[in-house]
């Protein structure tokens, strides 16, 4: 008898040992939704998934809404192709879309599913323009290009101190200065900026600056001091959500900014992180230092 039940419990802790290696090695399944943006999603939209895919960690999924006809009056049709996509299917929502309003199943079901953590959400650079109307997407991201009138504008000053600006005073957003700019870290044990170089050198990029929104429970990891507004403007943040965790950087303007080695990091350590909580994805050898871009070629 105890052969037979110490067999037994072999078995189960083989079994057991197998089956979390398997959870270990699943997949994070992504769907990035575009089809509408004023900046070239048909281009950037490649280049995102291509580097969550080589990272190994990720199945990436397109769902590119239509178009409307060309009048421009009548709504697209929301039923057609593989738009909106069944986000049961998914772990997490890449938007690279600024656009008119999705349909309200979508928005009812990223909300709903990202409030009890079933979903997470990730957001690039112009998906932060969008939704305006939506004052649940505002509190999922935080902040974004929303006028000076609808929300507060956050800052850090040359200490490093964080400083609100209340709604209504101040400018509304802009990108007063593109060009190369350093993303300085202000979190490095955060496991999305764990191990990143203090200051690193971006690609040629729009600089967002004074975004504005709801800022509630906005943690802020990483900025970049514009040569604009002459103070460090938000560039790498996270949300909770309720349960669900949301990662938001307003980097990626156009190929140039998404071939960079730094932006492609930290896409796919933000978008592991606001999968599961934590990032097991190391920083490329090739990483950019504060006096040298690096590109994927």
């Amino acid at each position: 008898m105890w052969k037979k039940n110490r067999w037994a419990l072999a078995l189960a802790v083989l079994i057991s040992c197998v089956s979390a290696a398997s959870a270990g090695d699943k997949k994070i399944r992504v769907v990035i939704i575009d089809g509408w943006n004023n900046h070239q999603w048909p281009l950037t939209t490649p280049i995102m998934k291509k580097a969550l895919e080589a990272s190994g960690r990720f199945t990436v999924d397109i769902s590119t809404s239509p178009k409307r006809n060309q009048t421009n009056l009548i709504p697209p049709d929301w039923k057609s192709g593989p738009f909106p996509p069944d986000l049961t299917k998914y772990d997490v929502v890449l938007s690279n879309y600024n656009g008119p309003s999705w349909p309200k199943e979508l928005n009812e079901s990223l909300d709903s599913r990202l409030k009890d953590g079933k979903i997470a959400l990730v957001i690039v650079h112009a998906a932060n323009n969008s939704f305006g109307g939506w004052s649940d997407f505002r509190r999922m991201i935080g902040m974004g290009w929303y006028g000076a009138g609808t929300g507060d504008r956050l800052l850090l000053d040359d200490q490093g101190k964080r400083v609100i600006i209340p709604k209504g005073k101040g400018q509304g957003p802009g990108h007063r200065y593109t060009g190369k700019f350093t993303v300085t870290i202000r979190d490095p044990k955060h496991p999305i900026t764990k191990g990143m170089p203090s200051d690193w050198l971006h690609n040629d990029d729009e600089l967002y600056d004074n975004m504005r929104g709801p800022i509630e429970d906005v943690h802020l990891l990483a900025t970049a001091y514009s040569k604009g507004t002459k103070v460090h403007e938000p560039m790498i943040w996270t949300v909770s959500y309720r349960k669900g965790r949301v990662f938001h950087t307003p980097m990626g303007h156009a190929v140039n900014a998404m071939r960079c080695v730094g932006f492609q990091a930290t896409l796919n350590r933000g978008t592991e992180w606001a999968a599961t909580g934590n990032v097991t994805l190391a920083l490329p050898d090739n990483f950019p230092t504060e006096n040298r871009v690096s590109v994927v070629k």
